[in-house]
Parts: C-alpha cells; sequence; structure tokens
C-alpha cells in the first residue's frame, strides 16, 4: 500500500495551486464510498454536504490570503467520541444513539475547525473506548489495511483506517491504555498520545478520567506534532528534530520485551543497531517502577472503576445492548472497594515519583509499541482468545498512561506486518519528545 500525504506536502500543495481542498475532500470522501473499501465500517457518521461545505469554504478563503494553520482545508476525521455541534456522539455504541445532539463542539475539535480542518466524518471504534482490538459489534469492524483478515487495533480502529487508506489526513483518537498507539502501530502509522492535561478532554466520553489522553494518528512525526499543537492551542507548528548522535536512550529491562512475537523481535532489534550506529547511546535501564505498576495493576486498576461511575445507570437501564466484553469489564469496577481506590491513588504518586528518579539521567525511554503483530480476526473470535490478546497489547503502553509520561509509536522497519517502536518522554516535555522522534523517525523506518 502507498504511504500516506503528509499535512506539509498537501499544505504546499494547497499553497502552490496544485490542488484544492474541494478535491481533496471529494477525494476522501469516495474512499468512504468507495463500496469495495473499508469506508462503512471505519466511519459511524459522514455528512458529504457538510464536509464539501466547510472545503468550499476554505478554498474561498485561501483565494483571500487567509490560511489560518497548515491542517487548512484538509480532511480530518475525529473518533465518536468527541462532541461535534449538531451530531450525536455514540462512542461506538448502540445506547447512546438515541442521544441529543451536542449544542457545542469539544473544546479540542473546535480548534481543529477554528485552524480550518475538514472534520469528514465520525471514526468507528471499540465500544466506549474499553478495548485495545479495536473489534466492534454494533458497526462492524474495518480490516486492517495490510491485510484485511487483521484487526486494525483499538480502540481508535477507525482513525487509524481512516489515515491508512486515505480517507483522512490525520485523525483524532483518544489514548487510556494505548488507544491512539496501538492502531497507529498496528496500521503502520505515527501516534501520540501527551501528557494528559496538555489537551483538554472537555467533551469526550470518559473511560477513565485519571488515564484518558487525546492525541493524533498520521502519516509522520510532524504530521502528529502540527495536529496536537492545534488541539493544544499552540502554534501549527512541528519542533524541529534534535540531533540525535548522543541523545540517552534508556530501554527498559522490565516486562516490555517480554514475549515478543518474531516479527517484533527482529524489528526492534535492527531499530536498536541503526540507532546506534546514527550515534545515539543506549542503554539498558533498570526500571522496577514498571512491575509496581504491573501489581498495583493487577488488583484492578482504574478504569473500571470509574468506567462503571460514569456507565451505572446506563447498565442498570440498557446493560443488554452493550458488547458483553465491555460490559464485563466495566462491572469489574464493583469488585473494589473504596480503600482499593484510595490506595490506587497513592500508589500511583509513589510510583510516577519513583520512575521520575530511575529514568532521570535519560532523554527518552524506547520499547516496543506491543509485543505481537496485528492478530487475525479468528484468533480473536473466542472470549478467551480475545483477552489474552487484549491484555497483550495493551500492555506497554498502558504502562505510560499510568505514569502520564508522552510516548509516541513510529513505524519501524520490517520484513511482515507493521510493527511500532515507543519513545517516551519526561512528563510535559511533549514539544522536546516530539523533536527527538523526528530524529528517530528517518533513521529506524523501512
Amino acid at each position: 500500500m502507498s504511504k500516506a500525504p503528509t499535512i506539509a506536502a498537501l499544505a504546499a500543495d494547497l499553497a502552490g495551486g496544485r490542488t484544492t481542498s474541494v478535491a481533496l475532500t471529494e477525494a476522501a470522501l469516495d474512499r468512504i464510498a468507495d463500496p469495495a473499501g473499508e469506508g462503512v465500517r471505519t466511519f459511524t457518521h459522514v455528512d458529504r454536504a457538510t464536509s464539501l461545505a466547510q472545503a468550499e469554504a476554505s478554498d474561498r478563503l485561501r483565494a483571500h490570503g487567509i490560511v489560518p494553520s497548515p491542517l487548512a482545508g484538509l480532511p480530518v476525521s475525529v473518533k465518536d467520541l468527541f462532541d461535534l455541534a449538531g451530531q450525536v456522539t455514540t462512542a461506538g455504541s448502540v445506547v447512546l444513539k438515541d442521544s441529543a445532539p451536542a449544542k457545542v463542539d469539544a473544546p479540542a475539535m473546535a480548534r481543529l475547525r477554528a485552524a480550518g480542518a475538514v472534520l469528514i466524518g465520525r471514526t468507528n471504534m471499540t465500544e466506549f473506548a474499553f478495548s485495545g482490538l479495536g473489534i466492534n459489534p454494533h458497526y462492524g469492524t474495518p480490516g486492517n489495511p495490510f491485510d484485511r483478515k487483521r484487526i486494525p487495533g483499538g480502540s481508535s480502529s477507525g482513525a487509524a483506517v481512516s489515515v491508512a487508506d486515505g480517507m483522512a489526513v490525520a485523525a483524532i483518537g483518544s489514548d487510556t491504555g494505548g488507544s491512539v498507539r496501538i492502531p497507529a502501530a498496528l496500521c503502520g502509522l505515527a501516534g501520540f498520545k501527551p501528557t494528559q492535561s496538555r489537551v483538554p478532554r472537555d467533551g469526550a466520553v470518559p473511560l477513565s478520567w485519571t488515564l484518558d489522553s487525546i492525541g493524533p494518528l498520521a502519516a509522520s512525526i510532524a504530521c502528529c506534532a502540527v495536529v496536537d499543537a492545534v488541539m493544544a492551542g499552540e502554534p501549527a507548528h512541528a519542533p524541529e528534530a534534535l540531533p540525535l548522535a548522543g541523545l540517552r536512550i534508556g530501554v527498559p529491562e522490565q516486562i516490555v520485551l517480554d514475549g515478543l512475537d518474531a516479527t517484533v523481535s527482529a524489528a526492534f532489534s535492527r531499530t536498536l543497531t541503526r540507532l546506534s550506529q546514527a550515534g545515539a547511546h543506549l542503554s539498558d535501564l533498570d526500571m522496577p517502577a514498571l512491575i509496581r505498576i504491573a501489581e498495583v495493576g493487577g488488583r484492578g486498576g482504574f478504569a473500571a472503576p470509574e468506567a462503571l461511575a460514569w456507565h451505572k445507570s446506563l447498565l442498570e437501564h440498557r446493560g443488554s445492548e452493550y458488547d458483553p466484553r465491555v460490559s464485563v469489564r466495566i462491572r469489574r469496577g464493583a469488585e473494589q472497594s473504596a480503600v482499593d481506590y484510595i490506595e490506587l491513588l497513592a500508589a500511583r504518586k509513589a510510583i510516577m515519583a519513583e520512575a521520575v528518579e530511575q529514568t532521570r539521567d535519560f532523554d527518552a525511554l524506547l520499547l516496543p509499541t506491543t509485543p505481537i503483530v496485528a492478530p487475525r480476526f479468528d484468533e480473536v473470535a473466542d472470549d478467551a482468545g480475545y483477552t489474552r490478546l487484549n491484555i497483550m497489547v495493551l500492555r506497554n503502553p498502558s504502562l505510560f498512561n499510568f505514569l502520564d509520561r508522552p510516548a509516541v509509536t513510529l513505524p519501524c522497519t520490517t520484513d511482515g506486518l507493521p510493527v511500532g517502536a515507543m519513545l517516551v518522554g519526561k512528563r510535559h516535555h511533549d514539544r522536546r519528545l516530539l523533536a527527538i522522534a523526528r530524529a528517530v523517525e528517518p533513521v529506524i523506518a523501512g
């Protein structure tokens, strides 16, 4: 499959008069509507007329020299988790289909609209974002762009496929335990999870208010950086790549390298070799904090009790309409007591402090985004396979939601299906991480 175009390249084409927003938007809409494609499973809602009206307005503004950002006129998809004025936010579920349309855009979506993005449609997702696989029994599940018999990853499944299949230039997802980074990695894209407070989460259906964050999926780290800057209310540009030579990169020894499949292991080994040859200083990192996260998370974690607090009434009245694989996980929140939850909050604070000390000497951490390539649909057909593989794909990304560290996934060279390499930065040092990722990206790409 061809490489998705970058925001910079398309912005240059628009500026040079080689294309128009209407042409780009029509092409994206045609891909969505193609009966031979994945559009019907990738999007839960598309308004062709409104999208084209946005594109026409962008072209008219450009003709008068008004170009609010590099995103101006470019089709961007939005996960069906975020409020857009006049649309119903269903969060990939049928139980919210009869809800009132949103009165206003979520703040992050309003910033995208103000930047000139054409918000082309709402993308499919795991119901209520509660899985890393992307399976949705209500709206169908789009096939992985590299092998349609394989899952796209989740929960932002449609987000990844919309970009990889040319239905959008960039996509907005949410990431509570890897829901941006997992589908980006499994579909050969870049994805970015910021420090949680960087992008406002108002107007988004929550999964876990402790862990939820909002981030982009796109063709490159520069693309992700532009979209992130817009949503964060900052100037819409990507940071320059830092010099790679001399950067101190730690490779955690605990948990994250366990059980790698052959494709991921080979790709990650090549990644380490290429970065070392490029002058980065790679070191094994003893990081016991990761084991501590696994230990305290084993008693329930944040997502289930926080989700149950939001879903309690819906489950009581319409629980039979949920995906059973989602509702069972939400209901587990009832197994935790208030004391358990309070102790978990305290443990998290202590572990975050431990992690700061253990990583103090490094510019970034490096690890495989997921330990396995995209599973086949038949491998997740039964509950046992679903549960096992869901745990596997969430394992590495979720560690850094717990630590509230910014993290990116980058495609790394592979002889088979896509493999992602994850870089993790220091909390609130998001732009520095993106600058490091821009340096790493061309070195490890195919």
